[in-house]
């Protein structure tokens, strides 16, 4: 009733005029303001005021007066308006504090009294003719309190609060008047549709946009509370908003703040997003917005170890160089920055090249920064750095001795306060040490402590560098301690070790290169806590992983630490040298079987879990739906960097609801252990049906642990082999068996022989005759080989004497006293064994691809034959099926393994040694990959045959975890599976294959059933059965894996 006070033009109209319209609304029009058609709506109302009731007279009588104060106050006001005179403006504002004091808190009328004084007295102050702001502010905020969220008033009451908050911070630079400012304009512009007046004046350059112009000049604020503010700062600038830019990289610049000072991968994800949206914002040729982009991918690859975020990152500081030439003000900036990520690269890659152009690139970006410059100190760091880390790679004492003296004058251009001195601190104390280990001087040590404990000092308890720190704090205890040889500063170094790996805000990268430096340190030192290392080095390894989403993402994540592959034989021979053999099952298990461990771990069953907590089985198997489902759409297979980047949170999202799931089915007692590493007691299920023999080669020693059905473990020491030996072994193996390929099947295979007398003299015999005498193991037993790293790659079961006794008879090979198979990991064959409960009617399919097509390999003239004769010799009661020629594709191929229970598969196979998830049997369109396999869920199949290539060899990089053909295949469900060591000659194959199948079902013809935990049992008949008819290495070829 009572308006704003803002003139928008004059009308005159007579009183008959009014009442022609009787009591129906009707519509008056002013001139355009703003380009909007303000218009107002009247009615008509007869008050009577004769009636006797002095309470509704005297009312009407205060309102009259209000009104008239207030009509005279909006004349004045408007006189001050367009003459500027000072007195009316004291006028306006004496009138309309009359009229709010007329206006008691319960007055409807109060909260337009409070606006009228306020706009008069926001007008006087903006005009410098009022000076409090402070009660303006206060007036135009009770205003909007009294009129709740869906008042008709409501959003212009939010729109002067906003103004008046502007201009105080325009007056006095408070902070927090812009950011209230901004969060009331979030809450503002969604209720003023395009069009409106209201609109017209909330956005432009005198308002929002004013507005977010002066907070895109506030300091950069990485607290929770400015990140928040940056944020609805942004949502302020819609896509095509010409502030946006500026919004995104302020954002982008807090987030990457709080991201070094905590560590959480959430902002370092959310940084990269914002940067990437701010370089597709960004005009060609700028190379700041590269520059910040890159910087971020850094940080990510620092934390996460994703080698394609660094690649990234030299791309894009390579053209932010090469836009900026000689003479470009930017250049020893991006000079330095492409000079930190190639240190990052030598330190991954090793490539010599790229320290060495990173030491040119900041000595170059040095000589732009001389004296007095206010970043010297920066470059000075990092030119020292690159120095430093040449010197630990060539051993040249001139980089060593430059470094230690441009960290020391560097720390001297930093003040106390510096936000980087706790990094100069630190490196200096490693440069130090370094030199002590030349020197032999203890000086250097000592001066490195107490650098590195001042640089702990400047850091926050959860700062991620304080993992650097206290690393560099055990570096320097322990070269103290290679001088002094106090057996105290073994003990701190070590408690510095485990402070350092148990800081949870930096990488897990970083902190697994830690454990590892440990488990050198206590190997070097003979230490106790060494089996606590690699123990740690195992759990840190395995988180690591479980942040891929991918096999092929996990296992590139381990083959990033390559130096560490031999650890889980390492930790192994620790354990055994500690006589804890449990232990050592248990360390060799949780490290060789990580790929699958973790592969597995959301197709764990869960009736017992069901049965006793059905709702948290549901939630548990809901999740690892979902991930699986968001890992086989992971981002290795999107090209666009953003959309993997987004693939790759959203993943990490479910890991992380999936993780609280598993957390509580673990706080109930009876599933504490649930998808932990298993115990000694639990992978002795392994050897229920015969012992398993584990086979570990380390550097340390070489031995075998046994296995039994029950009670504690056999060590079996190996003294006459060495890793250097079983090497040389290993590499003679492959040289004979590509010689036997080139002769005639009747010439004897005499290196291969020698090769297997060696295998049973010096490996099999010791294991031997612990089987016979220890455990008195019987007669054609079955015994399961697990063997690790180089014994991966020797023929184990087709160990043999070669030798004939004085009465004539024939020494008993390994193969006539035992019926073997082997394992890739305990836990596998743990799993076979619980799938064997889920059995269905079988079903039999033979697949074949003898014609792969150009470019796939030769063509396999037997497979057909071989089809045919498998086909005869499975039994009429199974389901029998065919799949060859033309109907043999991937897909037709990864049917028929879902659908049926036995497979018999021969093709090509092709081991991808590089790539093992790549390996593939050749189909005759696509490959069917190991990766194609992995992803099926069988649990009720059975057996499989591969009579194809290379099916049972497992991966250069990580030779430890078998990543084969059958093992895939054993993964998906299959429980038993026959595959092969190297090139199947498929003309003599056939004869193997015959032979087995004939053994294997010999006894259905008296109504059994068929049974995959005979095929060891047949496979071992069918290899002595074509001893004239097949070469050695075409019957050592074959092996069994699984029940």
């Amino acid at each position: 009733m009572l308006g704003n006070g803002e003139l928008i033009g004059k009308l005159q109209m007579s009183w008959d005029e009014l009442l022609n319209h009787g009591d129906e609304p009707f519509d008056i029009s002013f001139p355009p303001v703003r380009d909007v058609h303000p218009s107002l709506t009247l009615k008509i109302a007869v008050v009577h005021v004769c009636d006797n009731q002095d309470g509704a007279l005297s009312n009407s009588l205060l309102d009259s007066k209000i009104a008239r104060d207030t009509d005279a106050g909006h004349a004045r006001f408007v006189e001050y308006v367009t003459s500027e005179n000072v007195s009316h403006l004291n006028a306006a504002v004496e009138h309309f504090q009359l009229v709010l004091d007329q206006c008691p808190v319960n007055h409807p009328d109060r909260a337009t009294a409070l606006t009228n004084l306020a706009w008069a007295r926001l007008k006087g102050f903006i005009r410098n003719d009022l000076e409090d702001i402070d009660v303006t502010t206060s007036l135009f905020r009770d205003a909007l309190a009294l009129r709740p969220e869906h008042h008709l008033d409501y959003s212009s009451s939010l729109f002067n609060l906003t103004e008046a908050l502007t201009w105080r911070y325009n007056k006095k630079g408070t902070t927090a008047d812009i950011r209230e400012a901004a969060h009331l304009y979030r809450e503002l512009l969604p209720l003023c549709p395009n069009g409106t007046y209201l609109r017209s004046i909330a956005v432009g350059e005198n308002g929002v946009d004013y507005m977010i112009d002066e907070c895109n000049n506030l300091p950069i604020d990485s607290s929770d509370e400015g990140i928040q503010f940056q944020r609805v700062v942004l949502e302020l600038c819609p896509l095509s908003h010409q502030l946006r830019h500026n919004a995104l990289h302020r954002l982008s610049a807090a987030v990457q703040a709080r991201f070094k000072q905590c560590g959480n991968i959430d902002d370092i994800d959310e940084t990269i997003q914002l940067r990437r949206e701010t370089v597709s914002l960004c005009p060609e040729g700028h190379a700041d917005c590269d520059s910040y982009l890159a910087l971020s991918l850094v940080s990510r690859f620092d934390h996460q170890g994703k080698p394609n975020d660094l690649d990234e990152a030299i791309s894009l500081y390579e053209e932010a160089l090469r836009l900026c030439p000689v003479g470009h003000e930017s250049r020893d900036s991006s000079l330095d920055n492409l000079g930190g990520a190639l240190v990052a690269r030598f330190n991954t890659r090793g490539d010599i090249d790229d320290i060495t152009r990173a030491v040119s690139l900041r000595r170059e970006a040095l000589t732009l920064r001389p004296s007095g410059h206010p970043r010297r100190d920066t470059t000075l760091n990092n030119l020292a750095l690159a120095l430093d880390i040449r010197y630990d790679k060539l051993h040249v004492i001139g980089d060593l001795n430059e470094a230690i003296n441009q960290y020391r004058e560097s720390l001297q251009l930093k003040q106390l306060d510096h936000p980087e001195r706790h990094v100069t601190l630190r490196n200096l104390s490693s440069a130090l040490c370094s030199r002590s280990i030349q020197t032999q001087e203890n000086e250097d040590v000592d001066e490195a402590i107490t650098l590195c404990q001042e640089s702990l000092a400047l850091l926050s308890s959860l700062h991620p560098d304080r993992y650097f720190s206290y690393m560099r704090l055990q570096e320097a205890y322990l070269s103290r301690y290679k001088i002094l040889h106090h057996p105290a500063d073994l003990s701190l170094a070590i408690d510095k070790f485990r402070l350092a790996l148990q800081h949870p805000t930096q990488g897990f990268p970083q902190r697994i290169v830690g454990a590892y430096n440990w488990i050198v340190a206590t190997e070097q030192h003979g230490h106790g806590s060494a089996l606590e290392a690699y123990s740690t080095f195992f759990e840190l390894l395995d988180a690591h992983l479980a942040t891929r989403s991918s096999p092929t993402s996990r296992r590139e994540a381990a083959a990033s630490f390559h130096y560490a592959r031999t650890l889980p034989v390492d930790a192994a021979s620790c354990a055994i040298r500690c006589d804890n053999l449990p232990h050592a099952i248990e360390l060799v298990e949780q490290g060789r079987g990580q790929q699958w461990s973790l592969a597995s771990r959301l197709r764990t069953p869960v009736e017992d879990l069901e049965s006793a907590h059905p709702t948290l089985a549901h939630n548990y198997l809901e999740l690892s739906k979902l991930i699986s489902n968001a890992a086989q759409n992971n981002s290795a297979t999107i090209t666009n960097r953003a959309a993997a980047d987004w693939a790759e949170t959203e993943y990490r999202r479910l890991t992380r609801q999936w993780e609280a799931v598993v957390a509580e089915i673990r706080d109930i007692r009876a599933f504490s252990r649930f998808l932990l590493p298993p115990l000694y007691e639990g992978l002795q299920a392994a050897a229920r049906q015969g012992p398993v023999i584990i086979l570990i080669a380390s550097e340390y020693s070489c031995s075998a642990i046994i296995v039994p059905p029950s009670g504690d473990p056999h060590h079996v020491p190996l003294p006459s082999v060495t890793l250097v030996e079983l090497t040389n072994l290993k590499d003679r193996f492959a040289r004979a068996i590509r010689h036997a390929r080139i002769m005639g099947p009747k010439v004897p295979r005499n290196d291969l022989i020698v090769l297997l007398r060696t295998v049973w003299d010096t490996i099999m015999l010791p294991i031997v005759n612990v089987l016979q005498h220890g455990l008195q193991l019987k007669f054609l037993s079955r015994i399961w080989l697990c063997p690790t790293a180089t014994f991966t790659s020797i023929p184990l079961h087709a160990a043999h004497p070669f030798k004939t006794n004085a009465d004539g008879s024939k020494e008993p090979c390994l193969e006539d006293l035992y019926i073997c198979s082997y394992t890739p990991t305990l836990s596998a064959l743990v799993r076979s064994r619980q799938l064997m409960k889920k059995r269905v009617a079988p079903s039999f399919v033979t697949i074949g691809q003898g014609q792969p097509g150009a470019g796939k390999g030769k063509e396999l003239l037997a497979v057909d034959s071989e089809l045919e004769l498998v086909h005869k010799l499975v039994p009429v009661t199974a389901n029998r099926t065919t799949i060859s020629g033309d109907a043999a594709t991937r897909a037709g191929a990864l049917e028929a393994l879902q659908q049926n229970t036995w497979v018999h598969l021969a093709c090509h196979g092709k081991q991808d040694r590089t790539q093992p998830y790549h390996s593939h049997f050749v189909m005759r369109d696509e490959h069917l990959t190991l990766l194609d396999i992995m992803e099926r869920d069988i649990p009720h199949a059975e057996f499989a045959f591969l009579s194809a290539c290379h099916t049972a060899v497992g991966d250069e990089e990580t030779p430890d975890e078998v990543i084969h053909l059958a093992a895939g295949l054993q993964f998906s469900g299959f429980k038993s599976v026959i595959g092969t060591l190297w090139e199947v000659d498929d003309s003599v194959a056939k004869h193997v294959v015959e032979a087995f199948y004939k053994n294997m079902f010999k006894d259905l013809e008296d109504g059994g059933a068929m049974d995959c935990t005979k095929a060891a049992w047949a496979l071992n008949r069918a290899t002595h059965s074509v001893k004239t008819k097949v070469p050695l290495e075409q019957r050592m070829v074959f092996v069994h894996i699984g029940v």
